[in-house]
């Protein structure tokens, strides 16, 4: 504002200096810009040897009416506004004079702008002699819009429709002036043409700001589904003009379709029974056609674009057609594809189960139907044999007979395999294996498991007997676990031996009997010794611990034992008594010779423990002779 100041000044001094007759001169501005709600400065520059003796300031409304209204008054002492206009409490001027120059200005400053302060602003200047001076300013005002909003059409465009279609429509706000509104398509502005069309709404708010609406119209293309619509607006501010633009957006173009294409899925591997398999047509136009599909000439029903084919069997192979028909058009198109469902058939064993006598010969021959080359092989216990759809046993044994397993697969899809077993027996007198080994669960209880397999056809009927070795008496057999196996029958047991025992394994069939026996000796031996031992206080007989009732035969050991360790105690109080009467002299060359003469074969050895002494002694018979303990 300065600067517009002193460019009025020196316009002022210029005129004052050509034009020597003027006896006032005033200065404005053709017009002043402001923003709404801004404030407004508008100069009144006047050239004046001596102080204005009077300003007024008018202002003309547009329009037909010319008439002036004064709003402001100045006579060098007072100030006034006038009253019950709209410009009280919103307007000041403020004065200054250079005598020096003769120059003087009277500024007047508008706050709050309002829309309707946009209207043409005199200034009248009089000296002393009341000539006056009057120039005039246009005031301008702004106001920038909200950014624009554009909105494509929610329904496609079709590209058969002649006219042009509306494809999408922009509106700004609250813009004064009004703004201006360019559609763009991509980076070039469109021009009004045959197949470009733009309608314009421009409404004026009740504030007396601007709202301007603009549709677009156009003859799409299938191109345009890619292109990117948006619209600029233009709008005034103070001093120039500013851009902005609205987002980039596409529209939904239809066309009619023109070609259509099958796929699979799966589309990179064989397909084999039991697969699922996905047929989809697609066409090229928009929006999707409708589709059909028959298979070999028979209608199928689909979900729309995709035939959805579960389990399939080799009864789904064949040529499958999709046809697309145009609603819109009426037009129709197809494509086809075919497809091969692949299998493997179950295999076929011949002979199926076979019996055979020891030394035959045998013949096996395994195959299976399949759409794709095939490669077989047998296997027995895992392991394979040969590598070819023929097996030949020769020679026929129990090492022949078992279960043998084909396997058929196919290379080129190793999803597709079948196994199919055969049983080969052999006839034949049962033969027997039995193996024995301590159980590993019941290690505490020493428990010993016997196994008997017999091999043989018919399958052999094992029997288990037990019986004591001591009195040949028989024992309980334990529970017998049996299972069949490929050659024959396997049958266990676990027992817990408490004496000596004689286990038997029998199998028979109807070409004979075959018996296998085991001796398993006891869990806990019973072991009996008997000392004798002497002592100043007294001699006490000990007996080892008296064991647990084992069966018959042990019990009866027992009890002899007993006997003879009391029978033991009695001589051995006798020869006690003898000793303290004198009746039995011991000296000193006695008791030497005592020690060391020869027990007899009838000697009765004893263990005498005494409770303070763990001295041993051996005492002879009453009758016997005297022999040294160490022969």
């Amino acid at each position: 504002m300065t600067l517009r100041y002193i460019a009025l000044l020196i316009a002022g001094l210029s005129v004052f200096t050509c034009k020597t007759w003027a006896v006032v001169d005033v200065s404005m501005e053709d017009w002043v810009d402001v923003s709404l709600k801004g404030q407004a400065e508008i100069p009144c520059i006047y050239t004046l040897k001596e102080p204005a003796k009077m300003i007024v300031w008018f202002t003309k409304l547009p329009g037909r009416d010319q008439s002036r209204r004064r709003i402001y008054y100045y006579d060098g002492q007072k100030t006034v506004i006038e009253e019950g206009s709209e410009y009280v409490g919103r307007i000041k001027v403020t004065h200054s004079h250079e005598p020096q120059n003769a120059r003087g200005s009277a500024i007047l400053i508008i706050d709050n702008v309002q829309l309707s302060d946009q209207r043409e602003y005199i200034c009248t200047v009089y000296n002393v002699s009341t000539d006056s001076g009057e120039g005039r300013t246009r005031l301008q005002i702004f106001n920038s819009p909200s950014l624009p909003v554009i909105e494509g059409m929610h329904t496609g465009i079709s590209v058969t429709v002649e006219e042009p279609s509306k494809v999408a429509q922009c509106k700004v706000d609250d813009g004064y002036p009004r703004p201006n509104i360019t559609w763009y398509k991509g980076r070039f502005p469109l021009q009004q043409s045959e197949e470009v069309k733009t309608m314009e709404l421009v409404t004026t708010k009740p504030n007396g700001l601007f709202t301007v609406h603009s549709d677009l119209y156009i003859k799409v293309e299938k191109t345009d589904e890619d292109a990117l619509f948006y619209c600029e607006v233009k709008y005034f501010v103070p001093g120039g003009v500013r851009m902005t633009e609205t987002k980039k957006i596409n529209i939904t173009v239809h066309y009619p379709t023109t070609e259509v294409t099958l796929s699979v899925n799966p589309h990179d591997r064989l397909i084999k029974e039991g697969d699922t398999v996905k047929i989809r047509c697609v066409g090229n136009g928009k929006p999707p056609p409708i589709f059909s599909f028959t298979h070999n000439g028979d209608e199928l029903s689909s979900d729309e674009e995709m035939l959805l084919l579960d389990n399939v069997s080799r009864s789904n192979s064949g040529t499958y057609v999709c046809q697309s028909f145009d609603l819109d058009t009426g037009t129709s198109f197809e494509d086809s594809i075919n497809i091969t469902v692949h299998y493997l058939d179950h295999i076929v064993v011949t002979p199926e189960e076979t019996v055979l006598d020891q030394g035959d010969d045998l013949t096996l021959t395994c195959n299976a139907l399949s759409s794709l080359p095939t490669q077989t092989a047998w296997y027995k216990h895992d392991m394979q044999l040969v590598e070819r759809h023929v097996l030949e046993l020769n020679n026929a044994s129990y090492d022949t007979a078992g279960m043998y397993m084909c396997k058929v697969t196919v290379p080129s899809l190793p999803d597709l395999q079948e196994l199919k077993s055969v049983q080969v027996s052999v006839r034949g007198k049962p033969k027997l294996t039995v193996e024995m080994a301590a159980d590993p669960v019941n290690k505490a209880d020493r428990s010993v498991n016997l196994t008997c397999h017999a091999e043989g056809y018919p399958s052999p009927t094992i029997t288990w007997t037990l019986s004591d070795q001591w009195t040949g008496q028989p024992v309980p057999v334990p529970e017998v676990e049996s299972q069949k196996t490929d050659t024959g029958v396997l049958s266990m047991i676990s027992v817990r031996a408490t004496s000596k025992l004689t286990v038997n394994c029998s199998a028979a069939n109807e070409f004979g009997t075959v018996n296998v026996s085991h001796k398993i000796e006891a869990s806990a031996r019973v072991k009996t010794t008997t000392t004798q031992a002497t002592s100043t206080k007294g001699t006490r007989l000990t007996t080892p611990p008296k064991q647990p009732h084992t069966g018959s035969g042990s019990g009866v050991i027992i009890a002899v034992m007993i006997i003879c360790l009391l029978l033991i105690a009695i001589l051995g109080s006798m020869l006690y008594f003898l000793y303290k009467k004198g009746k039995l002299p011991c000296g000193r060359s006695g008791k030497q010779d005592f020690t060391k003469e020869k027990a007899s074969k009838d000697d009765i050895v004893m263990e005498m423990k005494s409770g303070k002494s763990e001295e041993a002694v051996l005492l002879q018979g009453i009758n016997g002779d005297r022999k040294s303990p160490t022969e």
